[in-house]
This record gives structure tokens, C-alpha cells and sequence, in this order.
């Protein structure tokens, strides 16, 4: 059977508490995506991801392994969700699905240490969109500087990857869409999702 995981990213604190806020799984538009995709087939799940303004990297594991990812699972990571894909990815021969980095972030200058600690300890494996059904770079040329240069970095150090570079859709977050809809998202996971 087919199925998805969609990751999402790193909130503040004061936003993830805030009882008016969508949970960061019912978040952007993940919730769209997610429905889209259970309409064609594909099982999708949106995780919660524990303490996410704070985030462990070895409890996100431990939430992202228990849907055990395999050849038929499409991953979509928005923002840090995108670099802990990276991350596992680079440490973990499975092979899965296609992968889609929607405006990924690594924290490529450190500038989030004490809140992330070890999230970003690691080595890209440059080979690991071999072990995938294809590798998908999102990112807006008025994202902010990091993402755009994390975006680069992976661009560059993921050999076999493509890159959808837009203008206008910042972060790809519901105030920058100004929708819930993602349509060029949901295009490319369906169109390399075969």
C-alpha cells in the first residue's frame, strides 16, 4: 500500500501554545496535502512531532520510525521537518518513496544552537537520493537567508536531485500562500509518486 509522511517544521514557543493556533500537523498546507493525497490512495499521516520548538532529534525518530517509512512511503518535510529528513535519510539505508523538501532548513550558520543542540550533528550523505524514488527541493527566492541557503547547500550536495525555485511564496507558509492549497506540491509527489 501506498502511504505518506508529512513533517512539519520548527514553531516559537509563544505560537505552539497559543490555543487560537493550528497544531503544527493541521498547520499550512499540510491538512490539504494530506487530504489530497488519502483521495488518490495514499495513506497519509501528519505526525505531532514532540516538543517542536525545542525539538530532539532522537524523539522525532522515534515518532517518524513507528509509521516505518519503506519503497512505497512518499516524505514531505516542511522547513526543519525537511532537514530532519535529510538527516535520517543520511543515516538510515532505507529505501522510500519519492522525497519532497518543501523550503528545508539545516540551520546552516548555527544560529539556532541552544534550542536545537545536536539536531543538525551530522554528515549529508551525498548518495541518499539513490535510495529514493526521486528528490524534490522547494524553495522561494524571498524565503529567509538560511532557508535559502540551506535549499543551496542540499542542492548542491544532493547529487541526483531537483530543484523548483519560486518567487513570491516565502516560507510556503499559509501567510505567505495566502491558501491552503499547494497544487505544485501535490503535482510533483503525484507525477514522481508512480
Amino acid at each position: 500500500m501506498k502511504t505518506a509522511i508529512i513533517i512539519h517544521g520548527m514553531p516559537d514557543k509563544e505560537n505552539y501554545f497559543n490555543p487560537s493556533s493550528d497544531s503544527q500537523s493541521n498547520c499550512h498546507w499540510l491538512p490539504w496535502l494530506q487530504q489530497q493525497l488519502i483521495a488518490k490512495g495514499i495513506l497519509a499521516q501528519t505526525p505531532e512531532m514532540p516538543v517542536p520548538y525545542e525539538p530532539d532529534y532522537a524523539a522525532w525518530c522515534e515518532i517518524f520510525e513507528r509509521l516505518a517509512p519503506d519503497e512505497e512511503t512518499l516524505l514531505v518535510g516542511h522547513s526543519l521537518g525537511g532537514g530532519f529528513l535529510v538527516r535520517w535519510l543520511s543515516e538510515h539505508t532505507v529505501k522510500v518513496g519519492p522525497v519532497m523538501l518543501v523550503a528545508p532548513w539545516t540551520d546552516p550558520d548555527n544560529e539556532m544552537r541552544d534550542a536545537l543542540g545536536n539536531f543538525f550533528d551530522y554528515e549529508i550523505d551525498p548518495d541518499l537520493v539513490s535510495r529514493t524514488d526521486g528528490m524534490t527541493i522547494f524553495y522561494s527566492t524571498d524565503d529567509e537567508a538560511n532557508i535559502i541557503k540551506t535549499s543551496e547547500i542540499l542542492e548542491k550536495s544532493l547529487k541526483g536531485s531537483r530543484t523548483m525555485k519560486f518567487e513570491g511564496k516565502g516560507h510556503f507558509c499559509l501567510r505567505n500562500l495566502g491558501t491552503r492549497e499547494f497544487p505544485e506540491l501535490l503535482q510533483e509527489a503525484l507525477q514522481t509518486n508512480r
